[in-house]
């Protein structure tokens, strides 16, 4: 199950509620292998909106350990997905990111993080999967697409500073990177989620991800998560959307890093999720928005393809109605 906002957080604290724990425990009850937790931000100001999760205090350690807890009983693995929305935080009284461009007209202009603040921020990352580990994930993934500040600093249309994170646009990604693993088991794998490529007009393609996503690989990630774009407005090189439209972008990113990748975007049909796994495209499947519609989607997909195992996986209390 691909991370997917919930924006549900009543209280606007960051702790996950009720909504969360019958979100993500149904959904590992309907046969999800890895559920990775909607995006979850590092400090208050690095959500999307207030209603968004957070991991900025010891405090919301405890919510996140009950619904782990609950969905590793389900025989499914859990990761949370770590973010911050960088210029993307429409609800933060003043927007940061790596340079003080506005995503479009239609949001704040962010204000340029100072070179110790970005410093600052991979501490900030650092705590947040710390306090991942000690809510008992089996995973961790970093949001490096859609825009989002790990993107912000790689992108050559949005980063323009001229210290050591301008100079070096994946110096930041890769030293997020390295402090991450430095709080995570040994054996714990660590995922990062990619645009492959941008959509906005000057922005980078595939070759040019494929330079960043090698360090990036280099400095501890284990799995990539290939989707695309969300860094700006799209432009002319506005891509066809269609079912598996971004599975070639995994491939060319697993055949260039020899690393594992994780194929998204429009996969819900199972038989196209199953065959991209069976002609080596990618080596896991994610599927967000199917899975909002149906929770018991993975259970229906091994059905579909004619799977032998899905009677093990069906809950007893279920099977009469299998």
């Amino acid at each position: 199950m691909a991370p997917m906002c919930q924006y549900a957080v009543e209280a606007k604290d960051g702790i996950p509620n009720e909504w969360h724990y019958v979100h993500y425990v149904t959904r590992a009850i309907g046969g999800a292998g890895l559920i990775i937790m909607e995006m979850t931000d590092v400090e208050p100001n690095g959500r999307i909106t207030d209603y968004c999760l957070g991991l900025w205090s010891d405090d919301h350690i405890p919510a996140y350990r009950r619904i782990i807890s609950e969905v590793r009983k389900h025989g499914a693995k859990i990761g949370i997905q770590i973010a911050h929305a960088g210029r993307k935080a429409e609800h933060a009284a003043e927007p940061v990111g790596p340079s003080d461009i506005a995503f479009s007209d239609a949001y704040r202009k962010p204000r340029a993080l100072s070179t110790e603040e970005v410093r600052g921020m991979v501490v900030k990352y650092r705590e947040a999967a710390r306090r991942a580990v000690e809510a008992g994930v089996d995973t961790i993934e970093l949001h490096g697409a859609h825009g989002y500040l790990i993107h912000q600093f790689h992108s050559p249309i949005i980063n323009n500073r001229t210290d050591e994170y301008g100079q070096d646009r994946a110096l930041f990604g890769a030293q997020v990177i390295q402090a991450v693993k430095s709080v995570m088991p040994a054996d714990m794998p660590l995922i990062i989620r990619v645009s492959a490529a941008e959509y906005a007009d000057g922005g980078y393609d595939l070759a040019y991800g494929i330079d960043i996503f090698r360090r990036y690989r280099d400095a501890g990630v284990d799995l990539f998560h290939v989707s695309s774009g969300g860094e700006a407005p799209i432009g002319s090189r506005k891509p066809d959307f269609y079912p598996g439209y971004q599975v070639p972008l995994a491939r060319e990113l697993k055949q260039a890093l020899g690393v594992p990748v994780i194929a998204v975007g429009m996969l819900d049909d199972a038989k196209l999720a199953d065959a991209t796994i069976a002609h080596g495209d990618a080596d896991m499947v994610a599927v967000a928005r199917g899975m909002l519609r149906d929770p018991y989607w993975a259970l229906h997909a091994i059905q579909a393809v004619g799977g032998k195992t899905a009677g093990e996986l069906i809950p007893r209390q279920y099977e009469r109605a299998y």
